[in-house]
């Protein structure tokens, strides 16, 4: 199936139905009086998350959605019947943009997220509902509000844990056939991927990761040179970027110049992007003599003043892949640790506030009916007196 990431579409929102305007006419029954019903509310468009999907490519077929309109009003008071929704259902990742605002609409991240688009119209007022005591026969109607419409372009950022992140033969490709099945495909020419791939790399049962391979960017990526540029967005999803370098280029290109070179590009495209947590990965140890590897590697470490974590690896060979995989497990799991231990200290902050605001409203009740029974203290003392 072609991988398709972005779709424009038209989204319709159903009218509102009419008001009608009619009389109770009944023998035995004169001057029955308005009964004119409502008309009903306009059917709204929803978009819907799903994993059924990994791309937009339906919406290359279809580019309108329109949900129904609200029925008119009818006599004897019978409102007409709301217009049937129209649910979307899009892959997970996909974000709605409004293109003549540039306005976010809706960020579906997960399976059975649902968002609404485009409202229904309102429903209009049938004539009953104008009576009053100085008009008893209103003939006086309204109409139902037109639906939204609008022009949404869809984006899908695809959902990885880790993102590959490299130049154009890299060696990307060949690592993420190497620790998941995936099968992408490889060649000894650049731009070999066309479109992102994912692959599950597991490393023992109920232990896996979700890696995506992002074809390479080059010099000039940030002004929207290659191929790489149009699929960054992809990497905005991921918890931990692989900046795979190749140590033994194969046109002797200057790798600590491309490898700066590529950073700047990422921070030129996006600040928040680019300080996303990354690791160096040096690809292609295989073809290098092994006298010589520490060598190469320190000066490539040293020329990019890296501090951050290292590994070294050979995708075609599977060499170093499997303590790559493990310290990204780990990685990952510590940061699901902590952002659950978050959501649970921010659950148990959000109880007891409400506590303390209970506690705070039940203190006021106490104290108030004490003033209460204050107030009625002096009276009753009165009472007695007199007596």
């Amino acid at each position: 199936m072609k991988f398709v990431d972005e779709a424009r579409i038209n989204v319709i929102a159903g009218d509102g139905g009419n008001g009608c305007m009619s009389f109770r006419r009944e023998k035995y029954i004169p001057r029955g009086g308005p009964d004119g019903g409502d008309g009903g509310d306009g059917g709204s468009v929803y978009l819907r998350a799903t994993d059924d999907l990994n791309t937009l490519m339906d919406f290359r077929h279809k580019r309108t959605y329109q949900a129904k309109r609200g029925e008119n009003g009818r006599g004897r008071n019978c409102s007409g019947a709301k217009g049937d929704d129209c649910i979307v259902d899009v892959p997970e990742g996909t974000v709605a943009t409004d293109r003549l605002t540039g306005m976010v609409i809706a960020d579906l991240k997960k399976d059975g997220d649902i968002v609404r688009v485009a409202k229904g119209g309102f429903h209009g007022l049938g004539n009953a509902r104008f009576k009053s005591s100085t008009n008893r026969a209103p003939r006086r109607t309204s109409d139902g509000t037109p639906g939204e419409r609008l022009e949404l372009q869809l984006e899908l950022r695809v959902l990885a844990d880790v993102g590959l992140l490299g130049l154009p033969n890299a060696g990307k490709s060949t690592l993420i056939r190497s620790v998941s099945s995936a099968t992408p495909k490889v060649a000894d020419y650049p731009f070999t991927t066309l479109h992102p791939n994912l692959g599950v790399a597991s490393i023992e049962p109920h232990r896996s990761f979700v890696i995506a391979d992002i074809p390479g960017l080059i010099e000039g990526a940030a002004e929207g040179h290659g191929l790489g540029v149009r699929f960054l967005k992809h990497l905005s999803r991921n918890r931990l970027l692989l900046h795979v370098i190749d140590i033994q280029p194969v046109d002797n290109s200057d790798v600590i110049a491309t490898a700066k070179g590529l950073v700047g590009e990422l921070q030129a495209h996006n600040q928040t992007l680019f300080e996303k947590p990354r690791w160096m990965v040096l690809n292609k140890i295989d073809l290098v003599p092994e006298e010589m590897l520490d060598d190469i590697c320190n000066e490539i470490v040293r020329g990019l003043d890296w501090t951050g974590p290292v590994y070294r690896i050979s995708a075609a060979t599977g060499q170093g892949t499997k303590e790559l995989c493990a310290d990204i497990m780990i990685q990952l799991e510590q940061w699901r640790e902590a952002e659950r231990e978050a959501a649970e200290a921010a659950a148990a902050k959000e109880r007891a506030l409400k506590e303390k605001q209970q506690a705070a409203a039940d203190e006021k009740a106490r104290l108030e009916a004490r003033e209460q029974e204050a107030a009625k203290l002096p009276a009753s003392d009165s009472h007695a007196d007199d007596s």
